[in-house]
Order: C-alpha cells, then sequence, then structure tokens
C-alpha cells in the first residue's frame, strides 16, 4: 500500500520537472553580457543623475543601443568613463566632469535678512512664506536642502549661504534640483569664471538687499573680447561654449559679482 503513494510522488515530481525544465528553454533571456559588465562596473549611487532611472536603468540603455554614451555618470567620473569605453570598444568622451556652483554670495554679513526661522525649516518651506527671510527674492536661503540631499560632503551652508566644495563634488546636480531658487547651477570644472549672482531686480534693489549682488551695468559685456557675456533682465550670464578664462570681466565688475577660480594644480605622482 505504501508504494503506490511513493510512486505517485515519484511522478507528479517528474510531470513537474519536465514542465519546469520547458518551461525554463521556453521563456529563458538570454544576458547580455556587456549591460552585466556596464552594471558592475557603476558605482551604485542609483542617484539619477545620468538621466535615467538609476544604474540598473543606465546599464539597460546600453542593452538597446550601444550608442549610449559614457560619460553621463558624473559620480564614477573619468576613470568610470574610460572603464565604460573599454568595456564597449568605444573612444574614451575627454569632457570636462560636470561641477556645481551656487550663484549667490549673500551670507548674513553681506545680504539683508527680513526674516527669521527655527531650526526644523526648510528652504522649500520658506520659499512658500512670502519668498523666504532675505531681502532678495532670489537669493540663496540657506537652510540646507541642499545639503541633505548630497551623499557626498560637497556643499554646506557656511554663514548663511550655500558653499561647494569642488574637491567632493561629483557633479550629480542633486543640490540644483532641490533648490527652491533655483541658485545652483551645473557648470563643468573648466569654467572657473561664474556669476555669483541670481538676482533680476534693478541695481538699486539689488545693492538695497545685497552687497555684492549683480547691478546689470553691463561693464562686463562691453569689456568682454569673446562675446561671452550678456545682461538679460538685469543679470549677467556666461556663454561658456564662448568664454575663454580670460577674467577680464571679473576685473571690471564694480560690485565683485563675478569670480574667477585658480587653475586646478595638477598632481604629478613622481615613481
Amino acid at each position: 500500500m505504501i508504494t503506490i503513494p511513493v510512486l505517485l510522488v515519484v511522478i507528479v515530481g517528474l510531470v513537474f520537472g519536465i514542465v519546469l525544465t520547458f518551461a525554463a528553454k521556453v521563456m529563458y533571456v538570454p544576458v547580455d553580457e556587456v549591460v552585466a559588465e556596464v552594471r558592475e562596473a557603476l558605482p551604485g549611487a542609483n542617484c539619477g543623475a545620468c538621466g535615467y532611472s538609476g544604474c540598473d536603468g543606465y546599464a539597460n540603455a546600453f542593452g538597446e543601443d550601444r550608442d549610449t554614451p559614457v560619460n553621463k555618470c558624473p559620480v564614477g567620473g573619468a576613470d568610470l568613463v574610460a572603464k565604460l569605453s573599454e568595456i564597449l570598444g568605444v573612444e574614451a568622451s575627454s569632457a570636462a566632469p560636470p561641477v556645481a556652483v551656487v550663484t549667490c554670495q549673500g551670507n548674513n554679513d553681506i545680504a539683508v535678512n527680513i526674516m527669521e526661522y527655527g531650526s526644523d525649516m526648510t528652504c522649500v518651506g520658506a520659499s512658500q512664506l512670502f519668498g523666504g527671510g532675505k531681502g532678495c527674492s532670489a537669493g540663496c536661503l540657506g537652510l540646507g536642502d541642499c545639503t541633505r540631499v548630497c551623499d557626498f560632503d560637497a556643499i554646506h551652508v557656511v554663514n548663511g549661504v550655500a558653499i561647494v566644495d569642488r574637491d567632493n563634488c561629483v557633479g550629480c546636480g542633486l543640490c540644483a534640483k532641490a533648490c527652491p531658487k533655483f541658485v545652483i547651477d551645473m557648470v563643468t570644472k573648466d569654467d572657473r569664471v561664474t556669476v555669483r549672482c541670481n538676482s533680476k531686480d534693478k541695481g538699486g534693489k539689488v545693492m538695497k538687499n545685497c552687497k555684492i549682488g549683480c547691478i546689470g551695468c553691463k561693464k562686463c559685456e562691453n569689456k568682454c573680447p569673446f562675446d561671452a557675456i550678456h545682461v538679460n533682465d538685469n543679470l549677467a550670464k556666461i556663454d561658456y561654449d564662448k568664454c575663454k578664462n580670460c577674467g577680464l570681466c571679473v576685473k571690471e565688475c564694480p560690485t565683485a559679482a563675478i569670480k574667477m577660480l585658480p587653475k586646478e594644480k595638477k598632481v604629478v605622482v613622481q615613481a
């Protein structure tokens, strides 16, 4: 009597085994080894700065289109570009890595504050209350929304204004997306000249609220020999496709609203 149940179990097991083997063959999805290699090379930050849903999304893009750019991940930097180029058999891009820049210098010593908030207030919350606590409605609110989304310790609020640590910044752009005042721009590390003001108010109102804001005087525009800076809506903007980092606009600006970073020193590794 025991033999029959055992045989039934064996037969049922064999049937299920055959069915599962058949189903595995029918439903088999071939693994793209290139996609697997790309995914393994990616840093796993899943920040979305590449424009895809995350590292998985970026890796899968190479399965759909082998011509997907290899320099979309700012976290991985130049080393990752070289690695992906090797995997895909393409030429590595020489584009400069992105970096965040805060277009405001309105710290507590310079900008006029009209309101104070508690320690729990956020930039988003403050911006919805009369535009924020600074006289300049376009300035950095300094309440740290940008710092909270940065996973790389690359941006900090110092004396009421956000400051980027370029050595730590990977150019993911999350801080720029988090800022309700849009005072954080993404440039490249080759772009050394930046306008550190975000206000489109007229000069008189700018100076009333901030000592070093752009007053739209156009002295920088008139001085630039490369047609690389123009004043629109009372605010100077740089065309980085034309800018040569000559620094003439920086010297000409009467309010020090335009800044120039020194060249980054190349570290020579001695054998």
